[in-house]
């Protein structure tokens, strides 16, 4: 009968050792700042572990004083039961094996679900351990300061975007991840890259008439400014917009006559994030890229800067093509071809 009662106490300490262990896995697999953000989204599960999860010394000395606790008094009642040395090997198998390879394997897979249902137990024993485990917390956090918080790169931040849409648990769909991603990257690339090329820019000379012909290749073009230049395309002195044109008498009109004298010149240089506050702060959503020497390079327009954000091109009716740098591209090897 005794030894019954001691294998009962041993089952019971054996309990008890693979909850510590697999408490004390399960919870510090479980970022605190991703806790916490899913809490105060309403996560009633991180909430509850967070409560817990936030004094992080303190659960840690509860948990492996418990855990101790238990391994040294479940090695004495095993001494009780077999000799010396078969004791020490039946206490290894049973303590490695159930009391830390298989709960922590359990724990670490269901760590958000366990913990919240064992949360009130280890609260039970960080009330019975305080007065021991609050002292060692103490020292440790005077020393070791406070956890530190989880920062994420950009690509980390990409890759937790990519990673998170494979989750059943995630209602972000492909364009939400897509858009998501642009915002992420786009302050990374510059003006130079995403403007129309000069070879594909269309523009009007200065003293152009606009007859009839010339208008209606420019309103096939669909653009909604044209560059207005003065003997070169390096010259850019004005802007004209196509809703000028509307209401007025063309008999006779030239580029330059409606043509408004605004044109904001940029580096290649210039990071979409910069160049974005610039439209919004000037108002204006079409700038002139420049080189170093003032010559044109290009265009680029605030949907330039949208399609990168998106990442997606923007196509409207009046579009002729889907990509103007990708054709611009097709034209300069056609040129080297000739």
């Amino acid at each position: 009968m005794g030894n019954i009662l001691v294998l009962v106490f041993v089952a019971i300490l054996l309990v008890f050792s693979a909850l510590f262990s697999g408490l004390n896995l399960g919870f510090f697999t479980l970022n605190k700042d991703d806790l916490r953000r899913k809490a105060e989204l309403g996560d009633k599960k991180a909430e509850e572990i967070y409560s817990i999860r936030k004094n992080g010394n303190l659960l840690l000395c509860t948990l492996l004083l418990g855990n101790v606790t238990v391994n040294s008094v479940l090695s004495v009642y095993m001494g009780t039961l077999t000799s010396g040395v078969i004791a020490s090997v039946v206490s290894i198998f049973l303590i490695v094996v159930f009391g830390e390879i298989l709960p922590q394997a359990l724990f670490a897979h269901h760590a958000m679900r366990l913990g919240s249902k064992f949360s009130w137990i280890v609260r039970v024993f960080i009330f019975i351990y305080y007065p021991i485990a609050k002292p060692i917390s103490m020292a440790l956090d005077n020393a070791l300061g406070e956890e530190l918080s989880t920062v994420y790169s950009k690509k980390e931040l990409e890759k937790i975007i990519d990673q998170g849409g494979d989750s059943q648990e995630n209602a972000m769909d492909a364009d939400e991840r897509r858009i998501m991603k642009g915002a992420l990257s786009y302050s990374e690339k510059n003006a130079g890259m995403i403007m129309t090329p000069r070879i594909a820019m269309v523009s009007v000379e200065i003293n152009d008439e606009l007859n009839d012909m010339n208008l209606e290749a420019l309103r096939e073009q669909g653009h909604s400014r044209i560059p207005v230049y003065v003997d070169s395309t390096d010259n850019i002195v004005g802007m004209l917009y196509v809703k000028d044109l509307l209401g007025h008498d063309m008999a006779g009109k030239r580029g330059g006559g409606l043509a408004r004298r605004s044109v904001i010149f940029i580096s290649p240089k210039k990071k979409l994030d910069d160049l974005l506050n610039d439209f919004k702060r000037t108002r204006n959503h079409l700038f002139v890229v420049v080189d170093d020497f003032g010559s044109v390079l290009g265009l680029v327009t605030i949907e330039d800067v949208i399609e990168e954000i998106i990442g997606a091109e923007i196509v409207d009716e009046f579009d002729q093509y889907e990509d103007l740098q990708k054709q611009a591209k097709s034209k300069m090897e056609k040129k080297v071809l000739l």
